[in-house]
């Protein structure tokens, strides 16, 4: 990842929404206690909020975003290794969909930090990104991949969606700014996929512990020109790797399992010098 500043970095559906905007606050049913009970996410309208925009590249479409509440006084029990009950904070997950502004490339969503409620529900995390559509410009058929995707945690939890590595931001502002490429990749094991992922810098996962931050802006810088192509064996033997196929016509397979980043980054660097 390039060197970061403290407040920059380059680097179920809601059905309560403004006009604009959709902003999380909807009755759920969890199990607390061993007690079915309804509590509802009461949030004062005045509250605190937290906004999160995506500028979208052509050819990309956002994902819908996961949110994750967390309760302290709402507990939920679980069992350890050796069946005895354990309490721990109560938590429920959603998918919002991010609004497009005004017809143009922004997309924005808004969440209460404090969802208030008999439980106190508090925001947890989000899990938000950019993928290609089904279908995309690699054809009929091409699924779509995981990879482009950013996670917010703004407690000591750990996020829903699990990422080796973290970045700690101070301030109420958080500026993601990445690039990618386009990766397609086909495998033949169990049954032939393939798949429009995208190639980043760690794996095209970031991930930020970011308490205090309220307005979240992140930017994907798609660079469609320089597409990597991967190939997965045909069978599981020992010594056989994907095989990944650059835009300089070059191939590598040595064990990795992701494109490597620093490399197409300087294919592109290189090319674009020379212009």
């Amino acid at each position: 990842m390039r060197p970061l500043s403290s407040q920059s970095y380059r680097g179920r559906r809601n059905p309560q929404s403004s006009s604009r905007i959709p902003l999380l606050g909807i009755a759920i049913l969890i199990t607390l206690t061993g007690c079915a009970k309804n509590y509802s996410m009461s949030p004062m309208p005045d509250s605190e909020k937290v906004t999160v925009t995506i500028k979208v590249p052509e050819d990309l479409e956002p994902k819908p975003m996961r949110v994750m509440y967390r309760s302290s006084v709402c507990k939920s029990v679980v069992r350890d290794a050796g069946g005895r009950p354990e309490k721990l904070d109560g938590h429920s997950g959603y998918e919002v969909k991010l609004v497009r502004q005004g017809g143009g490339d922004l997309y924005t969503a808004e969440l209460y930090v404090n969802a208030g409620g008999a439980c106190d529900w508090q925001l947890s995390n989000v899990v938000f990104g950019v993928k290609y559509p089904v279908p995309n410009r690699f054809g009929e058929g091409v699924k779509s991949g995981l990879s482009g995707s950013v996670i917010v945690i703004f407690d000591d939890n750990n996020a829903q969606l699990r990422v080796p590595g973290s970045k700690v931001v101070e301030g109420r502002e958080l500026r993601v700014v990445n690039d990618y490429y386009p990766w397609v990749n086909e495998s033949f094991i169990r049954g032939y996929v393939k798949s429009a992922e995208l190639a980043g810098e760690a794996n095209g996962f970031h991930t930020f512990k970011a308490r205090k931050a309220r307005s979240i802006y992140f930017e994907p810088s798609l660079h469609s020109k320089y597409v990597v192509i991967s190939k997965e064996p045909t069978v599981h033997k020992p010594g056989m790797f994907i095989t990944f196929y650059y835009p300089d016509g070059t191939a590598q397979s040595d064990g990795r399992y992701v494109p490597d980043f620093n490399k197409i980054q300087e294919i592109r660097l290189k090319a674009e010098s020379k212009k």
